[in-house]
């Protein structure tokens, strides 16, 4: 188009998201949906299937596809729904809600096929059909044209939860994931943590999106996190943390490999995997080289543990790791550097005791960035994975957005309390919305009184008065808004790691603090 390089690249860095692309909902009877609901083309559609078809679901769930007509194609109708039915048996649609009188003129371009075919002359004629109420247990894409106002159909099948809403950017998940991968060399190996819910974002979605991009491991805290990923379709490798004693049963059954940090834990489960006659199955030994948390001690117990694994057949050495206590700062290079090489001896040992490959790792998000010489056959990925750098508490590509909505707004005359305890006193006449986000969703309490703020339309709202358990409530004295705006609670311009600083703890608790009671919606940039 005779643009220069710097043109061209200024205007890429202007480009920002167009929304209601490829957004993940829980839907009600079970079903989730995947909202694509303002576009409407034979391309996009396409990529929306493919999006649809690499989520791994419970088997045997049906796909259901609602459609409108397909505008502007340039292509003459008759070609362009033969060639859509063609994709539709492609991608394994079982069912198709058709919306529009182009496609409805055309129904006789999915005869034959076996797909289970409605046509509507508009989107109130499927509103008022009963059909809608009637889907249970199915993945369901819904995807029109703007004129066809999908996003009432949308509205109709979403499950209602809370006002208050996490919304979650897959594909910000995996610009993270490439960000630390470009500082790794292609042979090294990538676990990615998901516990503790993939830190607030919801595991489940963040785990199939990793396994899409091809992480060789997920790792959760305990074994019903790894449950819960098996049940929803996840087949990558997992690896427990913190298994626990009555956990082995379920471990075997969901091929599931845990951490072993004691001979206590270790003969627990040889004991248990004779007893079921199992053999080689690949756990996973936590060295201890500083942490003192857990682990065996890498310069007395290892003749002791190696001696014990060879006595047995039930359980095989996958992996030996252990963890860096302060990669994030260089005040601790010199620490980090003992760690390292007392690991180095220890798991040296356990590898040549094997015949087997034995894969180390001892860096974590910070290592991965600030020790790529000690990277050795895998490493481990957590909170850089979900947007914050560890060694800076800078945001690399934002993941979580919390929003609310302005329930109601007062007009609050000066010298009057705001909250319980009447630990705010109003220093001028003032406007205080309230919010429907409280402690039980995880706003933390020590933010009230003015110690943290949320966005309205841009601006910095104070919090005042003592956070509630469902309600807070805001200074918008200077801000103009009204009920039912949104309010931002952290985002892409108010960080958590902003919030975790005014509360005097790390970002890890104000993300994984989220409670599930708030909905979560996932989105995938296209």
């Amino acid at each position: 188009m005779g643009l220069d390089d710097d043109t061209i690249e200024e205007r890429l860095r202007a480009l920002e998201p167009v929304a209601m692309r490829l957004e993940v909902k829980d839907g009600q009877n079970d079903c989730t949906l995947i909202n694509d609901s303002y576009n409407s083309d034979i391309s996009s559609l396409d990529i929306a299937l493919d999006f649809m078809n690499r989520r791994p679901e419970k088997e045997g769930r049906q796909r259901t596809l609602i459609l409108s007509d397909i505008l502007q194609s340039g292509v003459e109708p008759h070609a362009l729904y033969t060639q859509l039915a063609d994709l539709l048996e492609q991608r394994g649609i079982n069912n198709l809600l058709a919306v529009g009188g182009v496609i409805s003129a055309h129904m006789n371009c999915f005869a034959g096929l076996p797909i289970c075919c409605r046509f509507f002359a508009n989107t109130d004629a499927l509103l008022q059909d009963d059909i809608l109420s009637r889907l249970e247990h199915q993945l369901i894409l819904i995807k029109g044209a703007r004129k066809f106002h999908f996003e009432r159909i949308t509205d109709r099948l979403e499950k209602k939860v809370h006002e208050t809403i996490l919304e979650v950017n897959l594909s910000a998940i995996a610009q993270n994931l490439n960000y630390y991968r470009s500082f790794m060399k292609p042979e090294t190996k990538m676990i990615c943590m998901v516990k503790a819910d993939a830190y607030g974002a919801g595991a489940v979605e963040v785990a199939k999106t990793l396994q899409d991009h091809n992480v060789d491991y997920l790792a959760v805290a305990v074994a019903d996190e790894g449950v819960t990923l098996r049940e929803k379709g996840i087949t990558q490798g997992i690896m427990v943390m913190n298994p626990e004693m009555s956990s082995f049963s379920a471990l075997f059954q969901y091929n599931l490999e845990p951490e072993i940090y004691s001979f206590r834990l270790l003969d627990a489960l040889i004991y248990a995997a004779e007893h079921e006659g199992i053999t080689n199955f690949p756990v996973h030994i936590k060295l201890d080289t500083g942490m003192h948390r857990l682990g065996f001690d890498p310069e007395k117990d290892i003749p002791r543990l190696i001696e014990r694994l060879k006595r047995q057949t039930a359980l095989i050495p996958r992996s030996v790791f252990s963890h860096f206590v302060g990669s994030d700062s260089d005040d601790f290079d010199d620490f980090s550097a003992k760690q390292y090489e007392l690991f180095l001896k220890g798991s040296k040992q356990l590898q040549e005791a094997f015949p087997h490959p034995i894969l180390r790792h001892i860096c974590n998000s910070a290592g991965i960035e600030h020790f790529p010489d000690r990277h050795l056959e895998m490493v481990r990925l957590g909170l850089g994975l979900y947007g914050i750098n560890s060694r800076n508490n800078e945001t690399i590509h934002n993941v979580s957005t919390l929003r609310t909505t302005i329930l109601q707004i007062h007009d609050v005359k000066a010298g009057e309390s705001v909250g319980y305890s009447r630990k705010t006193i109003l220093e001028r006449d003032s406007r205080i919305a309230s919010l429907p986000i409280g402690y039980a969703d995880g706003l933390n309490r020590l933010l009230g009184n003015r110690k943290g703020y949320c966005l309205v339309n841009g601006q910095k709202a104070d919090y005042v008065g003592n956070i509630c358990m469902d309600v807070c409530m805001i200074d918008v004295t200077d801000i103009p808004c009204e009920e039912g705006d949104l309010a931002t609670i952290f985002g892409d311009e108010l960080s958590p790691a902003e919030l975790a600083s005014r509360c005097g703890t790390i970002p890890y608790e104000i993300l994984t603090g989220i409670a599930p009671r708030v909905k979560r919606i996932f989105f995938e940039d296209k």
